[in-house]
């Protein structure tokens, strides 16, 4: 019987001793000593097991950033042949990068209004004819994006009818607005029209509140108080004051709030924005601008004043009319664009600088007598502004 026993036991034993394992081992990358682990990710290539998803070993670093430097580098590749895949630390050169982008977006349009007030200002005062000045200012802002579009520089947009039709609410306060300045600008001088122009948010809040019914904090409604207050003293204590003058900027405030509201509540959901929207405003008042400017001024009441400015300038009344046309489209377009990049509370900051910075130069520049009553009550309207922008957020 033992014999027997022998006998059985010692095949069994010889085919277990040859028998190959079932599965074979698996072997993990082994994990970094405790606070010097890297932010990595390996992800296996093969498929383990026959299944179809893969095997995922994601370690995170707990430890600072000193922790992080001073970690070893990881390895070339994992046990199991993947290799890891780096997770760089989160959007720190992007947000670097906008916060220039936005710079040099706030110098640009800064330098744009400048020149453009400038020579505007020149243009109106050899040929003071505000509705013709106005047109080509939107129809060299038409042509080139049209051109741009033409060429691929820039992508045309996509509208449709219905865009259109809310559009032209918005294009005619921004016709309003746009020659209610240019009328202002030809009878006074341009930094008494930007003084007057710094009180838009006094008409933004009022007709805000009793035409939309729409209640805003206290701090609001006190800011307010030295924007009107210093626009009241500016307008009193200015030399060469005119009511047209004044007439044109206080229109120009007004129409501008209402583009704003027809902006935001006909164009809302709308795909176009950017240098683009403002391409299409450019155009739909051009449109509604010209008959407007043919009857209030007409051909020949240009023809004789063009051959006056240019008897009385030379070539160089050419390149000024040229210029503040071309440069008022840069400026206007460049300020659309940033408003796709920053917040309305930064946009009012910059609009209030650049406000001061057209007024100084042109204080500057034309050499402007400035009473300083007169430069109190503008600094005061200014910081109004100022307190509002901040008061509004």
């Amino acid at each position: 019987m033992l014999t027997a026993a022998a006998s059985v036991i010692k095949p069994t034993a010889a085919l277990a001793a040859t028998a190959k394992p079932a599965f074979k081992p698996l072997h993990l990358p082994p994990l970094p000593p405790a606070g010097t682990r890297p932010l990595t990710l390996s992800v296996s290539a093969r498929p383990l097991y026959r299944q179809e998803h893969v095997l995922a070993t994601v370690a995170v670093a707990a430890a600072g950033r000193s922790d992080r430097a001073s970690s070893p580098a990881p390895p070339a590749a994992t046990a199991d042949g993947a290799r890891p895949v780096e997770i760089s630390a989160p959007g720190e050169p992007a947000e670097t990068a906008r916060r220039a982008r936005i710079g040099v977006y706030f110098a640009t349009w800064w330098a744009l209004n400048v020149i453009f007030n400038i020579y505007n200002k020149k243009v109106l005062n050899a040929f003071p004819y505000p509705w013709l000045t106005s047109t080509l200012s939107l129809a060299a802002g038409s042509a080139i994006m049209l051109a741009s579009w033409a060429t691929r520089i820039a992508e045309a947009p996509q509208t449709d009818l219905d865009f259109w039709k809310a559009l032209s609410p918005v294009a005619i306060a921004h016709t309003i607005g746009h020659v209610a300045a240019t009328v202002s600008m030809a009878k006074v001088a341009v930094s008494f029209t930007h003084i007057i122009k710094s009180g838009e948010p006094a008409f933004s809040v009022l007709v805000s509140r009793f035409f939309l019914g729409e209640h805003f904090p206290a701090p609001v409604y006190f800011s307010l108080l030295p924007i009107i207050g210093g626009c009241a003293l500016a307008a009193v204590t200015e030399l060469n004051f005119n009511m047209v003058g004044f007439m044109g900027a206080m229109i120009s405030n007004l129409a501008f709030v209402f583009r704003n509201i027809f902006s935001k509540k006909g164009m809302k959901g709308k795909s176009v924005s950017g240098m683009n929207y403002y391409a299409c405003l450019s155009m739909m008042s051009l449109v509604i601008l010209l008959p407007f400017a043919i009857a209030m001024e007409g051909p020949k009441v240009w023809a004789a004043g063009w051959q006056k400015a240019v008897a009385e300038i030379g070539p160089n009344f050419v390149w000024w009319v040229a210029a503040q046309s071309v440069f008022y489209h840069l400026y206007n377009q460049v300020s659309y664009m940033s408003l796709d990049e920053i917040s309305p509370l930064t946009f009012s900051v910059g609009n209030t600088m650049k406000r001061i910075s057209v007024i100084v130069a042109s204080i500057i520049i034309f050499q402007t007598p400035v009473q300083p009553i007169n430069a109190l009550g503008a600094a005061i309207a200014i910081l109004g502004t100022f307190i509002y922008s901040q008061a509004k957020q």
